[in-house]
């Protein structure tokens, strides 16, 4: 008999911590970012970067800003050996970036390592060893006394490493592995223990980085551990805290920010989210989280989608097109009412002020993405959307008479067709309902028209206004010898400078229908407005047309 799942697990404990402060804080900073996309993310991948990728991505990530990278796992890789000494040999490292490499607790990995960097001018050497009971017990069978042995002794040969090559600016990190699930007083005994051995100082400070290795717990609980080591540990003020999440529980975003407002320094983690499992901590998201609190990130995503490829292409892995900030869809609306407000915002929005438009926490400007994927249309989207493309495309904003009017006819083509919409193709049935209107009417030239065959007498306008329409409907009136009524009358400039005139009409009593002229000469366009309601009106309809 099968028993319910929910009795294999357990709740992670509670932290005790009296007092916590991490929640009142707000964000100031940016804190110190790491990428390891290189390392923790390179063994995540099904085939790990090429030495060429590898070079790529390294560029790539100090075009960004990136000061502190993590290059690889030297002692345990031919490749990375050889991509770190090419880094090296080929001074392809910045006077302000530090190289990291990882490495474990054993003399032959450590002297490895340092054949690696030798030549460098700064790097930090990463030692790490797992110290929660799951590992201690199962993985390793070690007492927590030879857990805590391992890493002071590996700390110490890492010091006699970097005493003896002084050329060398060092720095020396260590990570208690499988942090998140380990006693804290036990993390923080092992911690001290490493920090003892090393005596780093207010200005040669190290890194201790505390890992949520696996993702155990929700982020508050996290942001409370950080908080017990951040009063606890020893030495603390020449100690960068640093934290390094994994997004088994999909909170890693919410667990790093919650860790710095907790006393972390600094954040460990990949572009996107890349690494094992469900990923390490996204950095891209990270960061653009700062920005739209207005906080500098201190980290160049000003072309995001330059960045994405580069990404895809190295880690040979699809960014998914929802993903926060850098999706091809995460800026792009096809709900009607999304598209109204957007459009609304957009034409609001003063250049230098603060950000303040619809559904848009960023612009996507300020990620080099164009404008013109923002409102896209197909069956769920409404006038708002059409009118959006329409103002980009044709340069003049319809009344919302005419959007409403003009949006049914987007709604039957994208309901057939069952796909989206383009701007160009939108633009293009908007000229056929109103431009290219087949009946009665028809110009002929300035200031001269015909119905069925007729012409009409159209007298010159003093004014352009509503009463010029009205005789223009008149004179169709009289050949037509039918009521020509104008029920509404708009204008509006376009951006290549000419006159929008759009009419509604009903001709002999029948159904209103809209019609619309452009002409640099208002009289022309008006003229133009009037024979487009009255065909429409007369001959064909929406429905009609769109069927055909």
């Amino acid at each position: 008999m099968l028993r319910n799942p929910a009795e294999k697990y357990r709740p992670f404990p509670a932290i005790r911590l009296n007092g916590r402060k991490w929640p009142t804080r707000t964000i100031e900073r940016a804190p110190i970012w790491m990428s390891t996309d290189l390392r923790d993310g390179n063994q995540s991948l099904i085939e790990p970067m090429s030495i060429e990728q590898k070079t790529e991505f390294f560029e790539m990530l100090v075009q960004i800003g990136f000061k502190e990278i993590e290059v690889g796992f030297p002692s345990a890789s031919q490749t990375d050996f050889d991509f770190v000494r090419k880094l090296i040999d080929e001074k392809r490292i910045p006077d302000d970036v530090t190289i990291e490499v990882l490495v474990q607790s054993r003399e032959d990995l450590i002297a490895r390592t340092f054949e690696a960097l030798e030549g460098a001018s700064r790097a930090i050497v990463h030692l790490y060893n797992a110290i929660c009971p799951s590992f201690r017990k199962i993985v390793f069978g070690q007492s927590k006394e030879e857990v805590k042995a391992l890493a002071v002794n590996g700390t110490r040969m890492i010091r006699e490493h970097a005493d003896a090559c002084p050329q060398t600016h060092w720095t020396y990190q260590y990570s208690p592995e499988t942090f998140s699930m380990a006693e804290l007083t036990f993390a923080r005994e092992v911690c001290d223990a490493v920090a003892q051995t090393w005596r780093p100082t207010r200005d040669h400070k190290m890194i201790v980085n505390l890992p949520a290795t696996v993702e155990a717990a929700m982020p508050n609980v996290y942001a409370d551990q950080i908080e017990w080591m951040d009063r606890n540990l020893a030495y603390r003020d020449s100690i960068v805290l640093s934290v390094h999440p994994h997004n088994d529980r999909g909170t890693a975003v919410a667990a790093a920010e919650m860790a710095v407002l907790a006393g972390a320094d600094r954040v460990e983690g990949c572009l996107f989210g890349n690494g094992e499992r469900t990923g390490n901590v996204d950095l891209v998201t990270l960061a653009m989280n700062l920005y739209t609190q207005g906080i500098d990130p201190g980290l160049d995503f000003s072309d995001i989608d330059a960045v994405r490829r580069v990404v895809e292409r190295c880690n040979q892995l699809p960014v998914h097109p929802r993903h926060p900030y850098a999706g091809d869809l995460v800026f792009t609306a096809f709900s009607g009412s999304h598209q109204d407000a957007i459009r609304k915002g957009f034409a609001l929005q003063q250049p230098d002020a603060i950000w303040e438009v619809p559904y848009l926490p960023i612009d996507p400007a300020d990620l080099g993405r164009s404008y013109d994927a923002v409102i896209r249309v197909n069956s769920q989207s409404g006038k708002g959307g059409a009118t959006y493309l329409l103002e980009r495309g044709m340069g003049f904003t319809p009344p919302r008479r005419v959007q409403i009017e003009f949006s049914h006819a987007v709604q039957k083509v994208t309901d057939a067709s069952g796909v989206e919409i383009t701007g160009e193709a939108i633009c293009s049935l908007f000229e056929r309902e109103y431009f290219e209107t087949k009946g009665p009417a028809t110009m002929v030239g300035a200031g001269r028209a015909r119905f069925e065959g007729r012409d009409v007498a159209i007298a010159a306008a003093a004014q352009i206004d509503e009463a010029h329409a009205q005789a223009v409907a008149a004179a169709f009136a009289d050949v037509a010898e039918e009521s020509v009524e104008i029920t509404s009358f708009e204008t509006a400039r376009t951006a290549q400078g000419g006159t929008a005139v759009f009419v509604g009409a009903r001709v002999g009593g029948q159904a209103l229908r809209h019609g619309v002229g452009v002409a640099d000469d208002a009289a022309q366009a008006v003229l133009a407005a009037v024979i487009s309601a009255i065909n429409r009106a007369t001959w064909q309809t929406v429905d009609r047309r769109v069927a055909a």
